[in-house]
């Protein structure tokens, strides 16, 4: 199994352009959008729970600028599912401290909430089906019973009672979300399947664009938004714009980035991905031909990092970029610095480098391309901005780096190439030296395991010291050794 720790995170790395629409919403300005659902409900609870209408209330239509705008659906139910959710844990945080005046007043609001939810969805959906309509239902049943029982909680004084009523008021509340949670899943189900529908019958490239960039804004989301987009064949739609040369290279793009969300070895979920596995050649051969011909480094990070975190979800996809001279395409891209200028794109080769040295015949194909001497100087990756994001990278690109040439050292021709480039005083150095690796663990035991492999095969590269030191013990006494030492010992 190839476990390699630290997968591949779009919403980590920086893109430096805004033409693929992959630019972040400000934090700032999503607080206020936010902040005025929040306004709103306020203004409800104060008008006795009654919604106010956008018609008659002009000042309704101040507090709600800004928010989900008609016929935005999917905007809607990510605003209002985020407040409701967080609502929800409020409740439980205030319930557990036996503030029953609070729960009762956010109660309140979180009805205002899921009433306004369901009514501005009905507003602006198409005909609801009867399963939403049911769910609907239980959901507003719920809010309506956890306002009635919190309220009569207000004017319990026996302890022995109350106690009873918050494992009541727990119990509801427990139920509520249940109900909430499926009528969210249902329902943004049900656009996205819409959004899918609408790129698969479209003629028009401005349409696919604009629409795949919309998909790629909900895997931002989070995994549940990944697992829904996968669920309803997404990925047979994407592979679909990926394989058709007529779309640009910055729709193809913006579908790359959608794979590398979805397939995202840290999804806690990859049975959703069977349909996946039927498209996975096509998918693979497309994003390998992006990498070739991308026109900008920003291409080229979202189609490699599709192919990284694809290389996690099956070893098959390694055998098929064997095949398809991926280690020559990914080796000449990083000699061109329009495509490759950052540790997060050498993040990516790296990880699909790692990932393919698992097999044997990975190792001839790195020294016909002369890519143990690549190897080397990821070794020495060193960041520019010195920014958290850019270090962390940094730190991943040498820990992948010394991985791969553990993995490919089994081959006593690339360890002899090691040696001969050197490998060993560098990963020496990374060994000893905690600035050299940024004082990180994780780089420190991939050295140790390279260097060891290499000793094993060319001891006469080690000096006794090192021997003794780095090789001789324990690996984890090499690495206690190594973790404390002060920067005067080199």
């Amino acid at each position: 199994m190839m476990a390699l720790p630290g997968g591949c995170h779009l919403d980590s790395i920086p893109l430096p352009g805004q033409r693929l629409h992959l630019m972040q919403v400000d934090s700032v300005q999503r607080w206020m959008e936010d902040l005025k659902l929040m306004t709103e409900c306020e203004c409800m609870c104060v008008l006795q729970a009654k919604p106010i209408s956008l018609e008659e209330d002009a000042q309704s239509d101040l507090i709600l600028a800004g928010g989900p705008g008609p016929g935005d659906p999917l905007q809607l139910l990510l605003k209002r599912g985020w407040v409701i959710s967080t609502e929800l844990r409020r409740i439980g945080q205030k319930l557990a401290q036996d503030r029953w005046a609070r729960v009762h007043s956010m109660s309140v609001r979180l009805t205002c909430h899921a009433r306004s939810m369901v009514s501005e969805y009905s507003a602006v959906s198409r005909s609801s089906s009867q399963e939403m309509g049911q769910i609907e239902k239980l959901l507003m049943e719920k809010c309506s019973e956890l306002s009635a029982v919190t309220e009569r909680c207000l004017q319990v004084e026996n302890e022995h009672v109350l106690k009873s009523m918050k494992a009541c008021v727990s119990e509801t509340l427990s139920t509520l979300g249940q109900h909430f949670g499926q009528l969210l899943e249902l329902a943004l189900t049900r656009e996205v399947q819409a959004l899918v529908r609408k790129i698969n019958a479209s003629d028009n490239i401005y349409t696919t664009e604009s629409t795949t960039g919309n998909l790629f804004s909900l895997t931002q989301e989070g995994a549940p938004l990944c697992r829904i987009i996968a669920k309803v064949d997404g990925v047979l739609c994407l592979a679909d714009i990926l394989t058709d040369d007529s779309h640009s290279e910055a729709t193809r793009a913006e579908a790359a980035a959608v794979v590398a969300q979805v397939t995202s070895p840290h999804l806690p979920f990859t049975q959703h991905l069977g349909s996946f596995l039927e498209s996975m050649e096509e998918i693979v051969t497309a994003l390998v031909k992006l990498c070739q011909e991308a026109s900008s480094g920003e291409v080229f990070l979202l189609a490699s990092a599709a192919l990284a975190n694809i290389t996690f979800f099956d070893t098959m996809a390694c055998e098929m970029l064997l095949q398809l001279n991926a280690i020559r395409v990914l080796l000449e891209a990083c000699s061109d610095k329009q495509r490759v200028d950052t540790p997060y794109t050498r993040d990516q080769i790296v990880t699909i480098l790692a990932n393919m040295s698992v097999l044997e015949q990975c190792a001839s194909d790195i020294i016909q391309e002369n890519g143990v001497q690549l190897i080397m100087g990821m070794l020495s990756e060193k960041p520019r901005s010195g920014t958290p994001a850019e270090v962390a990278a940094c730190e991943r690109v040498q820990q992948k780096a010394a991985v791969t040439l553990a993995r490919l050292s089994r081959d006593p021709a690339v360890a002899r190439e090691a040696v001969r480039l050197s490998c060993m005083s560098r990963l020496i150095e990374l060994c000893r030296s905690p600035s050299e690796r940024n004082s990180s663990d994780a780089v420190l035991v991939a050295c140790l395991a390279a260097l060891r492999r290499l000793a094993g095969v060319c001891p006469e590269g080690l000096q006794d010291s090192d021997f003794q030191q780095l090789v001789q013990p324990r690996l984890v006494d090499s690495f206690l050794l190594c973790s404390n030492m002060e920067e005067s010992f080199v």
